[in-house]
Formats: C-alpha cells, structure tokens, sequence
C-alpha cells in the first residue's frame, strides 16, 4: 500500500468525520459507554475539524485517494513550549498496519512538535497500550482517567 501523510484540506472534512464517527462507534464503544460513542460522533463534524484545522495542523493519511488516517497537534493552551495532539485515528480496517505509527512519525517533525518541551495527549483507554509503545507515559503516574474518561499522557522532548 502506498500511504502519502499530507496537510489537511478543507475538502477532507466529510471523510475525516466519517473516520471519526467509525472509530468511535466500533472500536471506542468497546471501551466506553456506547450512549457517549454516539454523543462524540454526533460533535465531530465536518465543521468541526474544518474549525480545529484554523488552530492546528492536521494532517491526513491517504491511500489510493482515500481518506484512511488522521492526526491533529496544536499548542496546549497557546503555550510555545507545550503542545497537545488532539486526535489520531485510522480507519478501522486500517489498525496494527503502521498507520497511527506513520502519522505520530509525521506529527514528530511539526513544528508545534519541534518547539515544544512536553507533549499532551488525552488519550482514550483504547489507545493507551499504542502510545505508551511510542514512548508516552501518563502524567504524573495519575491512573485515573479525566472527566471524559481519558487518561493523560505525555513525553517530555
């Protein structure tokens, strides 16, 4: 499979919401209530990303012209040395391919990455094993998950 990682276009939003809604519903629902799986789905919209992308730089993992991963990195509450990434997901069919690797790889070489000191990911029991494999750890060794049922995660660079 060919795999271009490539900035985010506007026009990407309807499949990016699709990917999401997916994700949430097939593979967080494991994991969560699915009441608040729906909920999710329903926010992200293709308005919504479009809105992030004005604050953040997402990208796009495309194969074959489709639309088959994403990832987002911004600044952690306008900080210049913090920044936070926001969302990663893959297709479904797509998961344990090197995909969510090959974005976090990509998301590495950003700038919002490049400039900061420590690096925030509110990550979902879901993909907590995928990024502490890629060297995050949860901060403040706190095992207990935020309001939303996310732990915090983070690696200092």
């Amino acid at each position: 499979m060919q795999l271009i990682i490539r900035p985010f276009l506007s026009t990407d939003a309807p499949q990016i919401a699709h990917l999401l809604k997916r994700n949430f519903l097939e593979i967080n629902s494991k994991d969560y209530p699915i009441e608040q799986m729906k909920q999710l789905a329903a926010e992200y919209t293709s308005e919504k990303i479009i809105e992030q992308a004005a604050y953040a730089h997402t990208y796009v993992a495309e194969s074959a012209g489709e639309v088959i991963g994403t990832g987002t990195i911004c600044p952690f509450w306008d900080s210049q040395t913090e920044s936070i990434i926001l969302s990663l997901f893959v297709q479904p069919e797509f998961h344990g391919q090197g995909i969510g690797s090959a974005i976090m790889n990509h998301i590495e070489h950003d700038a919002f990455y490049l400039r900061a000191k420590r690096i925030e990911i509110p990550a979902s029991r879901t993909a907590k094993k995928f990024y502490l494999r890629l060297g995050y750890q949860i901060k403040n060794n706190e095992q207990t998950e935020d309001e939303n049922g996310y732990l915090r995660m983070e690696k200092r660079v």
